[in-house]
């Protein structure tokens, strides 16, 4: 965590979080590491979900999950279903420059609360919304979570053993993330453009989009050629060997030999280097064509020595490979360690806990993580005294009627 006292960039920015999970959260997360407010409006009754999501604490409402994705925010509890909530959410909003929605479409519409009416309020208002399928087309009122988003946008397709089960890489939320990401690099932009115009606008994501946006060649390939690409296992049709190589004490590791130069270099660490002859493997059409072969002799190589020195002699010819690690490897890993990927954030409750440190890394104005996941509501007071200039009565009526 830094402790830089230079104003971050988006400092001055107020974010409104008023989705779940993870998509849009995370996009009003990266946001708020680098400085803008992120108010996180959750319902009352139990807040957002993804408190409960993954491994449990002590701290009823405070997954690791939450505590490590709900960064920097504070958190106020409204009942948006409530006409009373939803016109709290339209006196937010004319405060906010940022909103980020991940709710079924219509279901802001349903309550008062859709596009028209919000830059009615505020015209230079972004709003990042983020469903399963984007706010149009025959998809759009089908519930979406990033594992069937990587289903539909074509990844899943891709991934698993020939022959086998397609499978979800890594069974992660990555099609969330992606999505965040690109809500991000939206809503900076939308930013950017009200800068010089004045004017807000509404940034459309599907989940799928952000996960189809990312498969190579996938769609020229398919249109000029007919190609369809279905699970390759650890490698790929356009490179050998590349890939996952088994060694002697039972791990892994990842080689990438995209180019004839590279292959050179590895049957050199493998004291083969007449593999790379054109007689036999230099050219990688031929390596293509004879991918099990190549594939079995590299493999032979990696199983009769230990990761650590299939490593050492990749790493001497410059060679591209790395060990697939486990977490426990990552944090005894030195090159996490030296760019301190993993940040140490104590929590009052729980003590310190471990999590993701801030990318991307600014050299003048880098992020921070000043506090983890907030406990639901935590922050509800003070948002709406000092933001909305509701007095102790008027909150206590809030609280009473069960809006807040």
């Amino acid at each position: 965590m830094s402790n830089s006292t230079t104003e971050r960039p988006l400092e001055g920015i107020r974010v409104l979080d008023v989705a779940t999970f993870i998509a849009a959260p995370y996009t009003a997360a990266i946001m708020g590491e680098f400085g803008a407010e992120v108010i996180k409006v959750e319902s009352p009754k139990g807040g957002d979900p993804f408190r409960r999501f993954g491994t449990a604490t002590d701290v009823y409402d405070c997954s690791l999950m939450w505590l490590s994705e709900a960064r920097n925010k504070k958190s106020i509890a409204i009942d948006l279903k409530q006409p009373a909530g939803a016109q709290l959410l339209k006196d937010l909003v004319a405060t906010c420059d940022v909103m980020c929605e991940n709710f079924r479409p219509g279901t802001l519409e349903k309550w008062g609360l859709g596009w028209d009416e919000l830059k009615a309020i505020n015209p230079g208002l972004v709003l990042l919304r983020v469903s399963g399928y984007g706010q149009t087309g025959p998809y759009k009122d089908r519930p979406g979570f990033a594992r069937i988003a990587h289903a539909v946008g074509g990844l899943s397709a891709l991934a698993g053993e020939v022959g086998g089960t397609p499978v979800t890489p890594g069974s992660t939320s990555l099609g969330d993330y992606m999505s965040g990401l690109y809500g991000a690099v939206g809503v900076l932009i939308a930013l950017r453009h009200r800068d010089k115009t004045g004017q807000g606008q509404m940034i459309d994501i599907g989940l799928y989009e952000s996960v189809f946006r990312v498969l190579d060649e996938l769609a020229p390939a398919y249109a000029k050629n007919g190609i369809v690409r279905g699970p390759e296992g650890s490698g790929t049709r356009n490179a050998c060997p590349h890939g996952h190589f088994p060694t002697s004490d039972d791990k892994w590791v990842a080689l990438a030999c995209t180019t004839d130069k590279m292959f050179e270099r590895l049957v050199e660490a493998m004291g083969k280097p007449d593999l790379a002859s054109p007689e036999q493997y230099g050219d990688q059409h031929k390596r293509l064509a004879a991918r099990e072969t190549v594939d079995r002799l590299v493999a032979a190589w990696t199983g009769s020595r230990t990761r650590d020195e299939v490593m050492t002699a990749c790493l001497e010819h410059e060679v591209p490979a790395g060990p697939l690690n486990t977490i426990a490897d990552v944090f005894e890993d030195s090159q996490f360690a030296a760019r301190e990927n993993l940040l140490k954030v104590e929590h009052p409750e729980l003590g310190e806990i471990v999590i993701p440190n801030v990318v991307p890394r600014l050299s003048e104005t880098p992020g921070q993580v000043k506090h983890l996941g907030p406990s639901l509501g935590s922050s509800t007071d003070d948002i709406l005294r000092d933001l909305l200039g509701l007095s102790v009565e008027d909150i206590d009526k809030l609280k009473k009627n069960g809006v807040v």
